[in-house]
């Protein structure tokens, strides 16, 4: 009967323990919950396309929220898709930020299709408006018509490869990995309410508004850390993109760099063709330039390196050449693109600020034209000495010597001349060209 009673005593003491334990770890997980106050909401509205242009403007969105504390980026997203390299360095600043991500699809009717659906599950926070959609981020390629024919192996390797940054997105999310790789694989979307109840998104918002009062008390997860998060009243400040992501964000629209490549293409074709056309040979090399940093081919700062030695050859070239100011016009404006895309000209950044560079290019610009109208006023302009100096002048018949021979006084000399034209002594003469040392008169 001891031996039970102790068997017994022993039985109930480590199940003592056990909830003691049990009890100590979810205040450990409880203690690991941190308060995190946000008295700072900074509000990005991306969009259209997601390329090169919009990936500027988003992280240098996600670069101001780390650095003010306790902050809150809000992503109101609406967007058909986009380049997979960008999504990709999107994706990786939005996972390696120090302050919380909320991706909002809204308004009513918006969509994150295809590259927006794994922009929405990459966040700390992803919510909806009633009335959008995610999904169907089957990759598809440029210009390349879909079939329903066997796939070819580069287009298997690309599925597979989205899909698994897919799944490993949602995993890491805590969001339904199953669903973010059907999305992939099948094409499937879902609605807000159908994505809510999937586990794709975590809350439904009709608005911003709304969205807020939702993320006040919700507990994220950032870095490691479990994060609740508390509105201190924050205040709100909209990020509106600069001057040059507005002009990246237009040349990087697809179909942008669709037409830029076929321009550039086609010029380059007929300058090699016809060599001497000029204008399809310059505006070739800057839309070529411009088409690759679209399709990503090459980076911004490669790109704007390129246009401004591009800018210098033309400028050159038309001092060589007589353009008509054709080379020096795409000289200026590959100067101009090339300049705004090596040098970033946002306010309080490490960059140079447009009240420095607009005044910079304009008094470049404004030299070498001046360079170029002198060449080209020198180069069309009518000979000052020498024989061809004499033609156009008007000089005086002295003395007739035949029907239609006669001595012309022409600079201070007697210049023997011919013309066609009945002619008399002391009439004005007009000379139209030189034979020898004989003049042409009429």
């Amino acid at each position: 009967m001891r031996g039970h009673s102790s068997k017994a005593v022993f039985s109930v003491t480590l199940l003592i323990c056990v909830l003691i334990n049990c009890l100590s770890a979810g205040r450990c997980l409880a203690v690991k919950s941190t308060e995190y106050k946000i008295k700072k909401i900074f509000m990005l509205k991306l969009s259209g396309s997601i390329n090169p242009g919009s990936k500027e403007v988003f992280i240098r969105a996600i670069e101001q929220a780390d650095a003010t504390p306790s902050s809150l980026l809000v992503i109101l997203l609406n967007t058909p898709g986009g380049l997979v390299t960008t999504l990709r360095e999107m994706v990786q600043a939005m996972m390696d930020s120090e302050a919380p991500i909320a991706v909002f699809v809204y308004p009513p009717g918006a969509q994150a299709a295809s590259a927006g659906t794994i922009l929405t599950m990459a966040a700390h926070i992803a919510a909806m408006a009633p009335g959008t959609n995610i999904g169907a981020a089957h990759p598809v390629s440029i210009g390349v018509p879909q079939t329903d024919s066997k796939k070819d192996t580069m287009s298997e390797k690309a599925e597979n490869d989205i899909a698994a940054m897919a799944r490993s997105i949602a995993q890491e999310m805590g969001r339904n990995a199953t669903w973010a790789e059907r999305a992939v694989r099948k094409s499937v979307s879902a609605t807000a309410k159908e994505a809510l109840e999937l586990g794709v998104v975590d809350l439904i918002c009709k608005d911003l508004e709304d969205l807020l009062k939702s993320i006040d008390g919700r507990t994220v997860r950032l870095k490691g850390k479990s994060l609740k998060l508390s509105l201190d009243s924050p205040i709100i400040e909209e990020i509106s993109p600069t001057f040059r992501e507005k002009v990246l964000n237009v040349i990087a629209d697809p179909n942008v760099a669709y037409i830029l490549m076929m321009i550039g293409i086609a010029g380059l074709y007929f300058e090699l063709a016809q060599p001497g056309a000029i204008f399809p040979g310059a505006i070739g090399a800057v839309s070529l330039l411009l088409g690759l940093y679209a399709l990503q081919a090459l980076p911004v700062s490669a790109v704007g390196l390129l246009l401004i030695v591009l800018g210098t050859v033309l400028f050159v070239l038309e001092l060589l050449i007589v353009s008509q100011g054709i080379l020096g016009l795409f000289g200026f404006i590959s100067l101009v693109l090339g300049s705004l895309m090596l040098f970033k000209t946002d306010e309080g950044a490490l960059g140079i600020s447009l009240s420095v560079l607009v005044p910079t290019l304009l008094g470049v610009g404004s030299m070498l034209f001046a360079i170029v109208f002198v060449a080209a006023k020198a180069t069309l302009s009518r000979p000052k000495s020498g024989k061809e100096a004499l033609i156009g002048e008007k000089g005086v018949i002295k003395k007739k010597i035949a029907d239609n021979e006669c001595l012309v006084y022409l600079h201070g000399e007697l210049w023997r001349a011919t013309c066609d034209q009945e002619i008399r002594e002391g009439q004005e003469v007009v000379v139209t060209g030189i034979d020898g040392l004989r003049l042409k008169v009429k």
